[in-house]
Order: C-alpha cells, then sequence, then structure tokens
C-alpha cells in the first residue's frame, strides 16, 4: 500500500493536498481506507479539467463505412470458422467481460450479471454469458481465458457469486476478476470531491478504462507471457452475446485489421445505437445523438440506410495494438453531475443543483485510435439482446423473448 508520504507527494503533484487535511483526527482503520483509495485514483484525468470543451465533440469528416455482412459470413464462414479455432487452439485468444455496474434500472440493487432471468427457473445473466462461450470450449476443445471487470461496490458480490455458483461449470483456473481504476469527482474548480473525512467522492472511469484497469492488475504481463495476442471485450448486459466467437476472430485475423466490431443492421433511422463509420478515414463510432438529421435517413445505393452499423459492445483487439495506444492519451469525458459531498462541516450533503464534474473514458474512443476496424455484421435475433430496462425496448421482458426464440429455456 502507498505511503503517507509518497500520498502526500502525489497529491501535492496535482494540488490536492485538502485530501489529507483531517489525517490528525483519522482512526488507524480510516487512515488505511484513505489510502487506499488514493492509491487506485486515476489523477491523470484532472490534466483534461481545464479543457473548455470535451474532446469528443471535436469530430472529423464523417463517412459511412463497408461491413463484412450476413451473407458474406455465410459464404465464407467456414474458413472463418477455421482460422478463429486455430487461434483459440494455439492460445492467442483471451476474453474480457465488463460487469462493474449495478443492475439500479432493474430495480436489482446487485451486480447486473447477478439477475435472475429465468422464468420458471433460475437462469442469470453471468450464467447466459458463461453457457455461450462454454458453447465455443466445446467447439475447440480449449479453455479460453475470461477476465471479469468489477468495481470497488461491486467486485465481492460478484466474487463470491462466482464462488457460490461454481462458476456455472466453467474451469475456475481460468477465470479471473480485477477491479476497474477509478476517477475522482471534482467541484467545478477542479478540487476533489470528498464523501466524509476519509472517503473520496469517485466513481468508475468509464468503460474505456478496462484496458488501464486491466495492465494495473497485472493481467497485461500475464497474457502477454502466455501467448495471448488477441482480446475479445463484451459488455455484460447482452444475454445473446457470442463470445470469442470463432468465424469473428476469423474473419478479423483473415481480414488483417486491427480490431474488429460486432454490428447490427439498425432496426429504424433513430434507433439510439452508436454507428460504426469512418471519421477521417479512421474508424470511428458516432452516438446516435451526434447524428444529423441527414445521416440518419441517409441511403446508399441500394437503398439501405448509408449510416447502418451499430455497434453492440463486442470487440475484439490486437494486443500489440492496445500497447501502443495506450501510450497516447485516451480522450477524457467530462460529465456534470449532482454529486453527494461533505461540506465546510464535515458533513455529507446531497446538492439539489449540479455541483461539480466526474470524468470518465470511453471504449469507443478506443476503436478511433485503431488504425483500421473491421466490421462484422452479425444476425441481431441471435446475438443481440440488452438488458438495459425493466420494461420496454431493451429490457427484461424482450431479452426473455429472445432467449426463448433462441431455443433457450427459461
Amino acid at each position: 500500500m502507498i505511503t503517507f508520504e509518497n500520498a502526500k507527494q502525489l497529491l501535492e503533484k496535482y494540488h490536492q493536498e485538502h485530501l489529507l487535511q483531517y489525517w490528525d483526527v483519522l482512526s488507524e482503520s480510516e487512515r488505511s481506507q484513505l489510502l487506499n483509495q488514493i492509491e487506485i485514483i486515476d489523477f491523470s484525468v484532472l490534466d483534461t479539467f481545464t479543457r473548455s470543451d470535451d474532446p469528443a465533440s471535436e469530430r472529423g469528416v464523417i463517412q459511412p463505412m463497408s461491413a463484412v455482412t450476413v451473407s458474406d459470413i455465410d459464404k465464407n464462414g467456414e474458413l472463418y470458422s477455421r482460422k478463429g479455432i486455430e487461434a483459440i487452439k494455439a492460445g492467442k485468444v483471451a476474453a474480457v467481460l465488463l460487469a462493474g455496474g449495478q443492475g439500479t434500472r432493474l430495480g436489482f440493487d446487485k451486480p447486473k450479471g447477478m439477475f435472475n432471468i429465468g422464468v420458471t427457473r433460475e437462469l442469470y445473466i453471468f450464467e447466459c454469458l458463461i453457457n455461450n462461450l462454454i458453447d465455443v470450449v466445446k467447439r475447440s476443445g480449449k479453455w479460453i481465458p475470461l477476465y471479469i471487470m468489477t468495481s470497488e461496490k461491486n467486485n465481492a458480490d460478484t466474487v463470491n457469486f462466482f464462488n457460490e455458483k461454481n462458476y456455472f461449470g466453467y474451469n475456475s483456473d481460468y477465470i479471473e476478476f480485477f477491479i476497474q481504476d477509478m476517477a475522482p469527482s471534482v467541484d467545478f474548480q477542479g478540487k476533489i470531491l470528498m464523501e466524509n473525512k476519509y472517503t473520496i467522492s469517485t466513481s468508475p472511469n468509464g468503460n474505456g478504462g478496462w484496458f488501464s484497469s486491466f495492465a494495473r492488475a497485472g493481467l497485461l504481463r500475464k497474457i502477454k507471457d502466455t501467448g495471448v495476442e488477441w482480446i475479445n471485450v463484451f459488455a455484460v448486459d447482452n444475454v445473446l452475446q457470442r463470445i470469442a466467437d470463432p468465424e469473428f476472430i476469423g474473419a478479423v485475423i483473415e481480414s488483417q485489421m486491427q480490431s474488429g466490431s460486432k454490428v447490427v443492421s439498425k432496426a429504424a433511422p433513430d434507433e439510439r445505437v452508436g454507428v460504426l463509420c469512418l471519421e477521417d478515414g479512421r474508424p470511428s463510432i458516432v452516438e446516435y445523438y451526434e447524428m444529423t438529421e441527414e445521416m440518419r435517413t441517409l441511403l446508399d445505393d441500394n437503398g439501405e440506410l448509408a449510416y447502418r452499423y451499430g455497434v453492440i459492445l463486442n470487440y475484439l483487439f490486437n494486443v500489440k495494438k492496445l500497447e501502443e495506444i495506450s501510450i497516447q492519451k485516451m480522450p477524457v469525458h467530462i460529465v456534470e453531475k449532482k454529486i453527494p459531498c461533505m461540506d465546510e462541516n464535515g458533513e455529507l450533503v446531497t446538492p439539489e443543483e449540479i455541483n461539480g464534474c466526474k470524468f470518465e473514458t470511453l471504449v469507443l474512443d478506443m476503436i478511433h485510435m485503431q488504425d483500421s476496424c473491421l466490421a462484422y455484421e452479425v444476425v441481431r435475433d441471435r446475438e443481440f439482446a440488452p438488458v438495459k430496462n425493466s420494461t420496454g425496448v431493451d429490457s427484461v421482458d424482450s431479452a426473455r423473448d429472445l432467449l426463448k426464440k433462441n431455443g433457450v429455456d427459461l
């Protein structure tokens, strides 16, 4: 653990010495908790606070992007499958599950992956994902290393749950957990907020922070030592997510591109999904709220939406390229929020108005830092069943319907 002197030097560097102002009145356990927080906080995000604009708002020239379509995959599936299976058998593929969130929007105060989506039996979101990965293990005859990113808040619950459920039949030797780095919350002067005298106000540093967190946990060194060349990164909330999909891996390898992204054709021009496209000739993702009406409705020569390939947060990254871009500084998005914090009297207050900022990095920015990315179209009803809401669109109900449609017993 970081020492008091090291913490003091670090805080002086970022002009945040006030975090230690109550040190003399803290108990040993409170001091330990404070030092632990200081050690895992990514203070470098503070360097971006002086910028007047969110770097993501500075967009270049946007153009539509082509894809390996469903029909292309049907024609070349055997080749893709063979190449993907070869890579898996050779130990060149690992997977990272982004699972740091809670199921709050589902009315569930536990890690989202622990949510029971079954009807007549228990079937958890985590279980659906593990079952999908086991399908690939059966095809390849090879256990695939799975690294699960949790948060400070849900790590203990997640680890205990996997232990209780005996890892849903997966070989536990091939599953490891790591905690996402945290970013501090600040007031409008850039001063880090505190919740009490020994607790800093923090939040996870966004899904783009997975690689820095992965490396900090010593896992980058581990996978390099074992020969892993590709990492499949995916989100927890899509219960039909196909993980370490041999055809996807094989298609990216065959294309000789640096990365790949699974996409689905948009259901409608105004569907609320980010779209994979080109920005100044490089792969990029434009969020639905950034798209102009012209972009949303533009048709190509075949009468289809020009910007139609929606991302589903299932990416394949090359490890060497990830190391290269990790040296660069990822864009940091600054989000204004109402942040509960300690007042000058040492009391926790909940503001009625926006009082500060949080920082986050986004995995979509990692795509734009690549030289190339293969858009790989999948069949929506087979691979896209997000569980974001309790009812309505992208809900528990819609995901259950799609699971049933794919032969899953609920």
